[in-house]
């Protein structure tokens, strides 16, 4: 480490496992940007599920150890490196992912993965925005391609991907139905777009799924726990319909006959492996 070189508190991981083995070190030097790197100075960092699966060692991308976790922050531009034009210091922004890990006091990203963050919204929101808003929109309008006037089903709309789907579905023209596992959750899923919900601890939940929407089915399902539910997505889709698996925790077992009968598709969908065009949304 060079002489006087700024250092910063930061979570690092050492070893996979549970929340354990997250240690706050006091001796991390800032990160340098690069060429076409920011460093942010982070207000807030959000955490997402997709983190605790990487953190324990379950999840198909694993970062070398030690790591510092973390993709979604929200801050104030530090200093550039060369050839980035977009952004100066001083400025409000947030990512989508980092370089060197959100859950510290500064991050680095790739320019093309950072985004200016309005002024009516607070650190804490922007944090917010990152995985769950971008991978709703890449499910919605990059894997499914929806058009108005199809129905979409979000399986799961409670969560912060449910509610990204959901206002982003309503506002393209959709008919938006949800489900939820407690009241609160589903008069927040109406609240954000939903034109019906359905309590998924129902036994006869699907039941009334089928009733509201008849015999043509659901044009598309954003299912974020597909171990549970893909089963049952695969017979309310309508012909043609999409699955959109965003989330799953496991194996389920299917019978492939059901997506012959409706020439249906079912799609994974992970923000990490978008690329660098594909990330750029709203530009």
């Amino acid at each position: 480490m060079a002489t006087g070189q700024k250092l910063m508190r930061a979570i690092r991981v050492f070893e996979f496992g549970g929340p354990e083995v997250l240690k706050l070190q006091s001796d991390i030097a800032v990160p340098i940007p690069k060429d076409h790197q920011v460093l942010i100075k982070v207000h807030a960092c959000g955490v997402n599920p997709v983190e605790t699966y990487i953190r324990s060692g379950t999840y198909s991308r694993k970062p070398l150890l030690p790591y510092t976790p973390g993709s979604d922050v929200a801050g104030v531009i530090e200093a550039v490196g060369d050839n980035v034009s977009t952004f100066k210091k001083g400025d409000r922004v947030f990512t989508t992912s980092t370089i060197s890990g959100g859950y510290a006091e500064y991050a680095l990203a790739a320019d093309h993965s950072v985004y200016t963050l309005p002024e009516k919204l607070d650190f804490q929101q922007g944090a917010a925005i990152g995985i769950p808003y971008f991978t709703a929109y890449r499910a919605l309008l990059h894997s499914a391609r929806v058009k108005a006037g199809e129905s979409v089903l979000v399986h799961g709309a409670s969560g912060g991907v449910g509610l990204a789907a959901c206002q982003i579905a309503r506002a393209y023209g959709l008919k938006v139905l949800g489900t939820a596992g407690t009241e609160e959750g589903q008069n927040i899923v109406l609240q954000n777009g939903a034109h019906e919900v359905f309590n998924h601890r129902e036994l006869n939940y699907i039941d009334k799924i089928k009733k509201s929407v008849g015999e043509k089915g659901i044009d598309v399902i954003i299912e974020m726990l597909a171990n549970v539910n893909l089963s049952n997505d695969l017979n309310l889709l309508s012909y043609g319909g999409r699955v959109i698996v965003v989330g799953s925790r496991g194996p389920i077992e299917i019978n492939p006959r059901d997506t012959m009968a409706k020439e249906s598709s079912i799609i994974g969908v992970a923000l990490y492996s978008s690329t660098k065009g594909k990330t750029n949304f709203g530009r």
